[in-house]
């Protein structure tokens, strides 16, 4: 049984330096090579970063000493890199999401299966502090029973600071696409698997104009919805409301809000790994906030030693590929809801993570 696993990035662009930090934090994890179809990019990381090996994709993906693939490519990239991973025996953490088309998916998940290897995919900032701290005070029963919850992701695009904007407007992207997994997931984590959706979703504007330096003011072809609202009901009973959005400039939203029959919980950024996490109690007059019972010092990373932990061990990972393959679902069937006008059944479901234990090192994670 492997006691360390050798890492190797594939795609080298704007997430990758956060990945290299945060793996490194976790002993089981070294991270030895790193590959990109702009070899300059895994040039730069390497360089920057003291990643031993550069080196093609196909070389790496056919190296017997990389035993996890992290697949940071963009959405479009996701499931032709994976399946390759797969093929060549390796375990994969994917960036979110867990790839563009639902068929795509499904075709991930059964190439594992039947390869032996463990698929998991972002967002692992579930497993952060802030969020393990509000799943702690739920299934204690501070807020009682479920029965609702609030999701906003108000903003107005990438365009203004990332340097590669383009694809933020593509199939796979998008606001639902891009930044609805963080929010679907941590709603699942929390509450537990979607029986039932429903939305209204448009492209508000046929193009966008850059503004970051790398390209501005260069039009954008905008050819996903960039206004998602949606309804969901989940399995367990609560109702819950997703907003997701690339045309607002400014609002006073809340991140997530989770009410119960005796109370209600404020969930901090689940873009984040921290807090702070809000109790406001039947009877209490203002919010009070919750000191964390889950370290908060971590971050992209952890999804990856979890399934690695996983492997030596032989329990489920956490941020896997069942829960993704959930989430993207979903998001397929808030567009079908809203083009059909139409509540959507959803077809698949998935195991609610198990939570982290308190008390673990920074570092550490259970076997």
């Amino acid at each position: 049984m492997t006691t360390r696993f050798n890492v190797g990035i594939v795609g080298c662009g704007n997430i990758a330096p956060a990945y290299v930090k945060w793996c490194r934090t976790f002993p089981i994890l070294d991270v030895v090579a790193c590959a990109d179809i702009e070899p300059q990019r895994a040039q730069a990381l390497a360089q920057a970063h003291g990643i031993p090996k550069v080196c093609t994709v196909e070389d790496l993906l056919a190296d017997p000493s990389v035993h996890l693939v992290l697949n940071l490519t963009v959405p479009a990239a996701h499931a032709p890199v994976t399946l390759a991973a797969i093929r060549a025996g390796k375990h994969v953490h994917t960036e979110k999401p867990l790839a563009v088309s639902r068929e795509e998916g499904q075709a991930i998940l059964k190439a594992a299966q039947d390869a032996g290897v463990r698929v998991g995919s972002a967002p692992d900032t579930f497993l952060g502090g802030g969020l393990q701290t509000c799943r702690k005070l739920i299934d204690d029963g501070w807020i009682g029973q479920p029965v609702a919850a609030t999701a906003f992701m108000l903003g107005h695009g990438p365009e203004s600071w990332h340097p590669n904007p383009f694809f933020f407007y593509q199939p796979g992207a998008g606001p639902l696409f891009d930044m609805g997994p963080y929010y679907l997931t941590a709603l699942v984590s929390l509450l537990g698997p979607v029986r039932r959706v429903t939305a209204s979703a448009r492209a508000s504007f046929p193009e966008r104009i850059a503004t970051c330096k790398e390209h501005y003011g260069e039009r954008i072809p905008v050819s996903t919805p960039t206004h998602v609202a949606g309804v969901l009901d989940f399995a367990g009973g609560a109702v819950g409301t997703l907003v997701v959005s690339f045309d607002v400039w400014a609002h006073t939203l809340p991140r997530i809000e989770i009410y119960g029959s005796e109370g209600s919980l404020a969930v901090p950024d689940p873009n984040t790994f921290g807090g702070p996490v809000l109790v406001r109690r039947a009877g209490d007059k203002e919010w009070r906030e919750v000191p964390l019972t889950h370290n908060p010092d971590t971050g992209r990373g952890i999804g990856p030693a979890d399934l690695a932990y996983a492997v030596r061990s032989g329990r489920p990972h956490r941020a896997s590929g069942e829960l993704a393959y959930h989430v993207l679902d979903l998001m397929h069937a808030f567009l079908e809801a809203s083009e059909s006008g139409q509540h959507i059944v959803v077809q698949s479901t998935c195991t609610r993570p198990g939570p982290l234990p308190m008390g673990l090192l920074p570092g550490t994670l259970d076997e």
